[in-house]
């Protein structure tokens, strides 16, 4: 079987799905579109901790997610397609989505590169944050907007870049130098008596 009649064959598999269990396409629908908020939420609330390797997490993550997206972007330079929806008939599109190149996915590149950062510092609560990219990477394809190619494709950029971000930052003494200096400037902003050392 041709690799891309594979990658519609299992795209409708996902797909359909939403056809057969209607009651899910709400919950579908929310993790696609939503999970982004807890996502911020959640590297506000480490960010926030004042903690310093929590602090260092998140920007590893953000780091990861820079490289994972200038990745993503000259991959996408040399293969593109449009979202199923707007090539295959009778797909279950569960969202409005703009039609453009749609390989592979920012959503999945951006949740499994900071994702990965968290479980790579964090394991215990790390699977968590694995768990809640990988469901985001199947609603994409649920709500009608990805390939699993897509999607595959962005989880593995963003699961390399987050490996590659975690082993050279740090080796780069110049973030901790810039965290030094901003958690300086905060706490002329913020004074705080107890900084705890773990979280």
């Amino acid at each position: 079987m041709p690799f891309s009649q594979f990658n519609i064959d299992a795209f409708r598999w996902i797909n359909d799905l939403g056809k057969q269990n209607p009651s899910l396409n709400p919950m579908m629908v929310f993790v696609a579109e939503y999970m982004l908020y807890a996502l911020v939420l959640g590297v506000l609330i480490y960010w926030f901790t004042r903690n310093n390797k929590n602090r260092m997490m998140i920007i590893q993550g953000g780091l990861a997610f820079i490289v994972a997206e200038i990745i993503g972007k000259i991959v996408g330079q040399f293969y593109s397609h449009h979202q199923p929806f707007a090539v295959l008939p009778n797909v279950n599109q569960l969202v409005e989505h703009e039609i453009d190149n749609s390989f592979p996915s920012d959503h999945t590149i951006l949740f499994f590169s900071i994702c990965v950062s968290i479980w790579l510092v964090r394991k215990k609560e790390g699977w968590l944050w694995l768990m809640l990219a990988f469901c985001v990477a199947i609603s994409r394809i649920w709500v009608g907007v990805h390939y699993p190619i897509d999607v595959v494709t962005g989880a593995l950029v963003g699961i390399i870049s987050a490996l590659f971000v975690y082993w050279i930052a740090p080796k780069l003494s110049f973030i901790k130098r810039l965290l030094g200096l901003y958690e300086r400037m905060e706490k002329h902003v913020i004074p705080v008596k107890n900084n705890s050392k773990d979280f």
